[in-house]
């Protein structure tokens, strides 16, 4: 009896040592693998997620580019616009605020001549900061664009000049064809404001571009000393090409005439910039778009690259020179700009164990506006 007991005891006996250790180590396998799963479906998501926000930023910086770039021009002489010449003028800026902060390094117009489109080979990262992420070799460009405002309609007003016309101040009346349903005041909400370019047609057939510096009601004063260095004014025909010779003010086309006389009509230009900044205390670039005076406004963060070539036709050889990075550097005119070719490249928001994804975005904008020829 008692042998039947210690049988029936033996035969309830647990796992062995062997079989607990194959068992944990099925266990810690099944566990690794899951784990690693895991891991890797985590890093996926993060992948996909780092590069949305990439396309994302990168698409709404392109798509801004793009309706600007393709406005290039637009409303301009054809050819572009001479700007001040003369005694004592000097060169006229862009991309620089009312602060007199100039955002890109080469800021002055080729010439004084105002394009429809300035390359800006190089010229891309304010201050000339250094961006480690971009790619070697370190090739940042700027764009500027030049095209008229078409929304805000100032040329249904008709520009006069004061009694005694020095090029300091226009004064603005309601055009006999819109007093019906007249326009906005000039100084209205998304009027003219300090710092916007005034583009103005003279009824003499004489151009000029003047910078906004100050307002009241329906006049406008073009002060000498201007941020950009637009007004030239004054009564010596030295100087021409300044919004003195549209008056046809003593010594010019026509006698002087009186301020109830039309003298031209004007059309706000846009002159609009792009290039890249990098803040201060270790924050990531952005791209920033500058427009006339104004103080320039960010476009989308972590932009690292920002190319611009151009496909020109050259007046030479009668042929194509397809993707020029520094047209004006090889003594190619920008007016003979026939595409812009754009390539920008971001980087990540979100950082995965400092494995940041970078993207290119490229695209092409036919230049419509500018002078063409049929070379393709």
């Amino acid at each position: 009896m008692e042998n039947m007991r210690m049988q029936k005891h033996n035969s309830e006996r647990g796992f062995s040592l062997m079989e607990l250790t194959v068992a944990t180590a099925l266990g810690l396998l099944v566990m690794t693998a899951m784990a690693s799963l895991f891991k890797s479906g985590m890093n996926s998501v993060m992948l996909v997620t780092q590069r949305a926000e990439n396309q994302q930023d990168m698409r709404a910086a392109v798509d801004l580019m793009v309706k600007d770039l393709s406005l290039a021009g637009a409303g301009l002489p054809s050819g572009g616009i001479q700007l001040p010449l003369g005694g004592g003028v000097t060169p006229a800026k862009f991309g620089c605020d009312q602060s007199g902060t100039c955002h890109v390094v080469n800021y002055t117009y080729p010439g004084n001549y105002m394009y429809g489109i300035i390359p800006g080979y190089l010229n891309g990262v304010e201050g000339d900061a250094v961006i480690p992420a971009a790619p070697a070799p370190a090739v940042n460009d700027s764009v500027t664009v030049i095209y008229c405002d078409y929304n805000f309609p100032l040329w249904e007003y008709d520009v006069t000049f004061p009694l005694a016309p020095d090029g300091t101040e226009i004064n603005f009346t309601v055009n006999s064809l819109y007093t019906a349903n007249p326009p906005p005041a000039v100084n209205a909400a998304g009027g003219i404001q300090m710092g916007d370019l005034i583009l103005i047609n003279g009824t003499n057939g004489a151009t000029a571009v003047g910078e906004v510096t100050n307002l009241s009601g329906n006049s406008i004063t073009f002060a000498n000393l201007d941020p950009l260095n637009m007004n030239h004014t004054g009564t010596s025909p030295t100087v021409t090409n300044n919004v003195y010779a549209v008056s046809g003010g003593v010594g010019y086309a026509f006698p002087l005439l009186v301020s109830t006389t039309t003298q031209g009509t004007a059309y706000r230009l846009y002159a609009v910039t792009y290039y890249i900044t990098v803040p201060p205390a270790g924050q990531t670039p952005r791209l920033m778009r500058q427009v006339n005076g104004l103080t320039p406004v960010p476009v989308a963060d972590d932009i690292i690259n920002l190319q611009v070539a151009y496909d020109t036709y050259n007046s030479t050889t009668a042929a194509l020179d397809a993707n020029q990075a520094n047209p004006i550097g090889v003594g190619e005119s920008p007016n003979n700009i026939q595409k812009i070719n754009l390539v920008v490249m971001g980087q990540s928001i979100l950082n995965n164990g400092n494995k940041s994804q970078n993207m290119y975005l490229a695209t092409d904008v036919s230049a419509r506006n500018m002078a063409f020829r049929n070379v393709y």
